[in-house]
């Protein structure tokens, strides 16, 4: 069987939840053009209501499409969409400046982020990837193989962050993830380097010469500087 793709799983989506479906969003790597090997679909199902058995007759489709390895689909209620801006900022954010609506209304259309909320979820969220960085790293016991799919599973969601640590700063952040990182060495010093080399890692490209541990290493040191540097700007921020 063919692989489901975002739109084959759109037109199930409409007879699966006919009149109670609203819109359908892809929005991620696919469709800012940074996808690479690993790259999966991520699609947001907005439906006027979300119920117990609304979601029971999705598990089906969404099975099939897990299998073809894609994340399960974001769902949310129209209304608690409306009102979730200030408690999901950062991805709201990035969402909105890259996305794809494959049926029904933009979700998104006259949606404003709070600078405030942005600045905390901000906040939050660098120093929570960098916590599960580090206790990841720990049940790895070193293992080269491990350690790789540890730095290329975790990129993603650090270059997503330093998207909205450019908005933060009077900045609109490229779509595609790594021409982020020109950008914010302009504010802030680090080693922008060692993001490329994780970055052919996650397209199945390694460098020779360089261990994996040898690479982890200035990677950490690299996601702690930045999230300490903003840390340290947020905190001024605030006075």
């Amino acid at each position: 069987m063919a692989k489901m793709t975002p739109e084959i799983l759109t037109d199930e989506l409409k007879k699966i939840c006919g009149g109670n479906l609203c819109s359908v969003v892809l929005y991620g790597s696919s469709v800012a053009g940074d996808n690479v090997k690993t790259s999966d679909y991520n699609v947001l199902v907005v439906m006027e209501r979300v119920e117990a058995e609304d979601l029971l007759a999705l598990t089906g489709l969404c099975s099939r499409w897990d299998k073809d390895g894609n994340p399960a689909p974001l769902v949310f209620a129209r209304e608690s969409l409306l009102q979730s801006a200030d408690v999901f900022p950062v991805e709201f954010a990035d969402i909105m400046q890259t996305h794809k609506v494959l049926y029904g209304g933009d979700p998104f259309a006259g949606m404003k982020i709070e600078p405030a909320n942005l600045r905390l979820e901000l906040e939050h969220e660098l120093k929570s990837k960098l916590i599960l960085l580090r206790g990841r790293f720990l049940v790895t016991k070193g293992n080269a193989k491990e350690v790789e799919r540890l730095m290329a599973s975790s990129i993603s969601a650090f270059l997503t962050l330093f998207k909205a640590v450019l908005r933060l700063y009077g900045e609109t952040p490229p779509a595609k993830k790594m021409e982020v990182l020109p950008m914010l060495s302009r504010h802030i010093k680090f080693d922008e380097e060692v993001f490329s080399i994780i970055w052919e890692l996650k397209e199945g490209k390694k460098r020779p010469g360089l261990t994996s541990l040898q690479i982890f290493s200035r990677y950490l040191t690299a996601a702690q500087n930045i999230t300490n540097d903003v840390d340290i700007w947020l905190q001024s921020a605030k006075k």
